[in-house]
């Protein structure tokens, strides 16, 4: 039988939430799947936990096992097993709804789409937050996650997560969105986030946001390795002006230590070296006039008044 789709899980310390993820996997409606998890390197009971059900789902289930390396490397390891005519990735603390790769990957055959993009749903302590990820106007203004998507493996198959680095999804989706206009979506959430203080992008590490500087410059290699420098002008400003000057420096001021506002200032003073007057730019002409507005205040170090504007619009 042949695999339609691989995922991918990489797991690192979640034995709380790793059998609702497993199981929301292997109870899928779909039966031409398999699930490829890599432990990288937890401590806790996940592995024995993982170990359980390779053993009882030995047709269905590979677990992997190596010395902590990040969600990245985790992932590529994965991608070196992977069979599947689709890819798909769940993280660890995460579940799926059981008709997911079912639905996904038939509406990637009706219309020979690289990439089918479906909703989200986080879960918080005492609420739900509903992101309809599967309606954009732009195929760069979509969540730059991995796990809310399949890809097509054989127009996958050379990209890789950068290993080591904070927005590894972004590097990865994007550089899959740069390739293709063959994007599909389903509206409707099939993928569930357990959002816990300790994820990755929700903890006080603000150092690491420097990351993004790394994987901007990534992309930009990209575009010229494939010669796609006039297509993709605007749009790299773009996702600097998205993904540095109003989203980055906007979770920063969420965080509490005392390297926040130097890190912000770095990032902040990065963009503005490469993009003196954006606020003149074709790119920037893209953004609602909310984000122009935040965009604006964040480079002018006004960052603080833009985390107050984004307070009230939450509590309304």
């Amino acid at each position: 039988m042949d695999t339609k789709v691989s995922v991918i899980i990489p797991a690192y310390n979640t034995e709380k939430y790793i059998r609702q993820c497993v199981e929301s996997i292997l109870n899928q409606t779909m039966e031409e799947i398999e699930v490829i998890v890599v432990d990288d390197g937890s401590n806790d009971c996940t592995l024995s936990i993982l170990n359980e059900y390779e053993q009882c789902y030995p047709e269905k289930i590979r677990v992997f096992h190596k010395e902590n390396g990040g969600q990245a490397s985790a992932r590529n390891m994965g991608l070196q097993y992977a069979k599947g005519e689709y890819l798909g990735f769940v993280d660890s603390d995460d579940w799926i709804d059981l008709e997911m790769y079912q639905e996904m990957y038939d509406k990637a055959k009706q219309e020979d789409a690289d990439i089918v993009i479906c909703d989200t749903t986080d879960h918080y302590a005492d609420y739900d937050v509903y992101h309809h990820a599967s309606n954009f106007d732009d195929k760069f203004s979509v969540t730059p996650s991995a796990c809310n998507k399949i890809f097509k493996a054989s127009f996958a198959e050379k990209i890789r997560f950068p290993e080591g680095l904070w927005y590894e999804d972004f590097e990865y989706t994007t550089k899959l969105l740069m390739s293709t206009e063959k994007i599909s979506v389903i509206h409707k959430s099939f993928y569930h986030c357990h959002c816990r203080e300790v994820s990755t992008m929700r903890n006080n590490n603000s150092a690491k946001n420097k990351d993004i500087l790394v994987v901007m410059g990534n992309l930009e290699k990209f575009v010229l390795e494939n010669g796609w420098q006039q297509r993709y002008k605007d749009i790299i400003e773009y996702l600097y002006i998205e993904h540095i000057l109003i989203t980055t420096l906007n979770r920063l001021e969420e965080q509490v230590n005392s390297d926040k506002n130097k890190v912000i200032r770095y990032l902040r003073k990065e963009v503005l070296k490469k993009y003196p007057y954006f606020y003149k730019d074709e790119a920037f002409r893209k953004f609602p006039k909310n984000r122009q507005i935040v965009a604006c205040l964040n480079a002018a170090g006004l960052s603080k008044v833009s985390k107050f504007i984004f307070y009230l619009k939450s509590k309304l």
